[in-house]
């Protein structure tokens, strides 16, 4: 079992870091889906894990216009010089299909590991989709099987982990109680959470900085340490 921890400060990968987790997937905005994070949060890091840069312009669909195509190229060669081990990526065409663009994002990676993101899970197909990845060169694909969670959508997993040599990794959430359950189910080996909790303290007044779906009287989300470990140590037993 190896597992990825979706975080979005310095705190988060030093967490992860701690805990043992195989991989860090690296993001802002993560209330939103995920968004790609600055150049001195990607720099700051990789100094501390294997890090894998979310690399989304975006929240919202995974139809890209031209000049968010080339933002998507030219921030992919960003987190490369400055030291992801890999990048998490995904277009789509207007029919759903896998984008032609995605070629681009694999060449602009240039060798290092990509990770293609849950735009599959709003593809047209995704067995169709995975075929798509594994001829353009994709290390990974992230998935919960077109369902909220990982263990609902546990047949497709399953299926598209059987069917190409992309590595499926499995998310939707996934915790330290149901990991077992997960692996067990899917037959795969890659498992993705992104642990959080509320923090900090709301501020006074009628204008509230509070970020989405934070609960009265906090601020903000942070990774959860305490899920974090007990997940990793699932990985380890």
């Amino acid at each position: 079992m190896r597992i990825e921890i979706s975080v979005e400060s310095i705190d988060g990968v030093r967490v992860a870091a701690r805990a043992g987790a195989a991989r860090v997937e690296l993001c802002a905005g993560l209330s939103e889906g995920g968004l790609t994070p600055s150049v001195g949060l990607i720099e700051a890091a990789a100094d501390l894990a294997e890090v894998h840069v979310l690399v989304r312009p975006r929240p919202g669909d995974f139809h890209y216009s031209r000049d968010e195509v080339d933002l998507v190229v030219r921030d992919i060669a960003a987190a490369r010089r400055h030291g992801a081990a890999g990048v998490v990526v995904g277009a789509l065409a207007g029919d759903g299909t896998v984008a032609d663009d995605c070629a681009r994002f694999v060449d602009a990676a240039e060798g290092l590991e990509t990770t293609f993101h849950r735009a599959i899970d709003v593809s047209a197909d995704s067995r169709r989709a995975l075929d798509r990845l594994a001829d353009l060169g994709f290390t990974r694909v992230l998935t919960s099987g077109r369902r909220r969670s990982a263990l609902d959508g546990a047949p497709l997993i399953k299926d598209l982990a059987t069917r190409t040599r992309v590595t499926v990794m499995a998310c939707g959430g996934v915790r330290a109680g149901n990991a077992a359950l997960v692996i067990a189910a899917t037959g795969v080996a890659d498992l993705h959470a992104a642990p959080r909790r509320p923090a900090g303290t709301a501020l006074a007044g009628d204008v509230s900085y509070a970020g989405v779906g934070v609960p009265p009287g906090y601020d903000r989300f942070e990774t959860d340490p305490d899920e974090v470990t007990a997940l990793c140590a699932v990985q380890k037993s």
